[in-house]
C-alpha cells in the first residue's frame, strides 16, 4: 500500500513539475521568458526578426512557418511555448504527436496578454516574478485607459498591408490597444484576425484617422477624401509583439493618437 502511494506521488509531483528545457516558438513568448528573468530555461528559439541580446547564443529551431522538427527534437525540450500563427497547420499536427507539453499563447486583448505573462511564469516555475510584472503591467494599463479614454471614440482604420489591403479585426490585440488610446478599429465587427478589406470598404466606414506602417503605403491615402491631415506613421514595431513591452509600445500609440481630437 505504501509503495503504490509512493508512485502516485512522484508522479503527481513529475505532471507538476516546472519545466527546465523550454523551447519558445514566437518571437513574443521568447521576449516574455527574457521578461521574466528565466532565460536560462531556454534552449532554443523560433527565429522572426531581430533577437533580444539574451538570446543570441541560444540554437535556432526555424523560422516562422519553417519549423524544423528535427532541431526540436535534438533539444530534448520538456515544454513548448506556442504561438499558432509561428508554425504551419501540418507541423502543429506534428507537435502533438510529439506528447511534449505546449502552452499555447493567443491574446486577444491586453488584459489576456498579461494574464498568459502570469501563467507562463508559472509554468516555468517562476511564479513571484509573474505576479510581480503583471501587476506592474495591469497598474500601467489602467492608467493609460484613464489617461486617453474619450466620450466619443475616435474612428480609426489601421493598415496592416496594401497590397491586397489588410486591417486589423476585433479580435486581434492591436484593436485593444486603439480602445485603450480612446480610439476604435472601422473593421471591429470583423473576426479574422486579418481581414482582407477594399478602398472601398474603408471609405464607406468613414475612419477620422488612418493609421499604417509604412509612409508610401500612408501616402497613398492622399488620393482619396478620407482622414486628410489625420493619416499617421506607425513606427514602432512593439505593437507587433505581444509581450509585456507592448504595453509602452501602447503608450506610444496613445501618444502619437492623442493629438487629433
Amino acid at each position: 500500500m505504501r509503495l503504490w502511494l509512493a508512485v502516485l506521488l512522484l508522479a503527481a509531483s513529475a505532471s507538476t513539475a516546472a519545466a527546465s528545457r523550454v523551447v519558445s516558438l514566437a518571437p513574443s513568448l521568447s521576449e516574455i521568458v527574457v521578461e521574466l528573468g528565466s532565460t536560462d530555461l531556454l534552449v532554443g528559439v523560433l527565429d522572426g526578426g531581430d533577437r533580444p541580446p539574451a538570446l543570441k547564443d541560444l540554437p535556432s529551431v526555424g523560422r516562422y512557418g519553417q519549423l524544423d522538427m528535427e532541431r526540436l527534437l535534438s533539444l530534448k525540450p520538456d515544454l513548448l511555448l506556442l504561438w499558432p500563427g509561428s508554425v504551419g497547420p501540418a507541423q502543429r499536427e506534428q507537435l502533438k504527436g510529439l506528447h511534449i507539453p505546449v502552452y499555447v499563447a493567443e491574446p486577444r486583448s491586453l488584459d489576456q496578454l498579461i494574464t498568459q505573462i502570469e501563467e507562463i511564469a508559472q509554468t516555468l516555475g517562476r511564479p513571484e516574478r509573474g505576479a510581480q510584472r503583471a501587476a506592474q503591467l495591469r497598474v500601467r494599463l489602467e492608467a493609460l485607459r484613464l489617461r486617453y479614454r474619450r466620450d466619443t471614440p475616435l474612428a480609426v482604420f489601421y493598415q496592416v498591408w496594401d497590397r491586397p489591403l489588410y486591417t486589423v479585426g476585433g479580435g486581434q490585440i492591436i484593436s485593444d490597444a486603439l480602445a485603450t488610446c480612446g480610439a476604435y478599429n472601422v473593421f471591429a465587427d470583423q473576426d479574422l484576425p486579418a481581414p482582407q478589406v477594399s478602398v472601398e470598404s474603408v471609405l464607406q466606414r468613414k475612419p477620422q484617422m488612418i493609421l499604417a506602417t509604412d509612409q508610401a503605403q500612408l501616402d497613398a491615402w492622399k488620393a482619396w477624401p478620407v482622414a486628410q491631415g489625420r493619416l499617421l506613421l506607425v513606427t514602432d514595431k512593439g505593437l507587433e509583439r505581444p509581450s509585456g513591452q507592448m504595453i509602452e509600445a501602447v503608450a506610444r500609440l496613445c501618444e502619437l493618437i492623442a493629438p487629433h481630437r
